[in-house]
């Protein structure tokens, strides 16, 4: 457990030491403010509720742009940077385990993901002073962005084991992260019902919509969790043959 904790906080903490952490988070701070703002204006109503504003915000199309390219971002330098620079053959000599080595990575990467969206809190707290707002829905959205956000970081930690290169870490994250976003979303093109409810249940969309409407359902919860662990899985195995070469 000290050794992951080790990890996590290490690769934490060397986002802050890379001036493209700074450039995604000004930039991912600028266009979700601005996305804000436009919904704000378009819903400029007393009659609208504030909770439906921060909803749209958890749903917009910009939204599932920022979380595919963002986590795709976050995620490429997670192994391949170690990879590249051989510090990964000193890392997996060291007394921990591939399987450590990958999870620590993934929730060092997912607490930076993370601390992009916290000052994103703000804007809830902002519309309270105008207005009643119902902070659940609120939370349940936010706990959405963790969960999705898991996920495809998840696929890009795998995409990142798998080359030296983080342009072409970044490219096989995105591809990895836009296959499972699209997986749900075919549902329409499926005849067969078992099909269709069986992709239903994978539509991000879906769950999105469902978490900003506060409804927190555990199914949704368990096939993130499934979906993490398997790429997990998939990073780890990538690590340990990469060892045996």
């Amino acid at each position: 457990m000290r050794a992951l904790l080790a990890i996590v906080k290490r690769e934490f903490l060397s986002y802050f030491f890379s001036p493209l952490a700074y450039v995604v988070l000004t930039a991912f701070l600028f266009i979700n403010g601005y996305v804000f703002y436009a919904i704000l204006l378009a819903l400029n109503s007393p009659e609208t509720p504030r909770t439906a504003l921060m909803s749209l915000f958890f749903t917009n199309v910009f939204y599932w742009i920022f979380m595919m390219l963002v986590s795709s971002v976050v995620a490429m330098r997670l192994i391949s940077e170690e990879r590249k620079s051989g510090s990964l053959e000193t890392l997996l000599t060291a007394p921990v385990g591939e399987a450590t080595v990958v999870t620590g990575k993934f929730l060092g990467g997912w607490a930076f993901f993370l601390f992009l969206w916290l000052p994103t809190v703000l804007y809830s707290v902002v519309l309270s002073r105008y207005g009643k707002v119902d902070f659940g829905p609120i939370a349940a959205g936010y706990l959405g962005i963790a969960l999705i956000g898991a996920l495809f970081l998840a696929a890009g930690t795998f995409a990142s084991a798998l080359t030296k290169n983080q342009i072409v870490a970044a490219i096989l994250s995105f591809v990895l992260i836009l296959a499972v976003f699209l997986a749900g979303v075919f549902k329409e093109l499926v005849n067969d019902p078992k099909m269709r409810d069986a992709l239903a249940y994978l539509n991000l969309i879906d769950h999105m919509e469902d978490f900003a409407r506060g409804i927190v359902d555990t199914r949704r919860i368990v096939y993130v969790a499934s979906g993490v662990v398997f790429f997990l899985f998939l990073a780890t195995k990538s690590l340990e043959a990469n060892k045996g070469r």
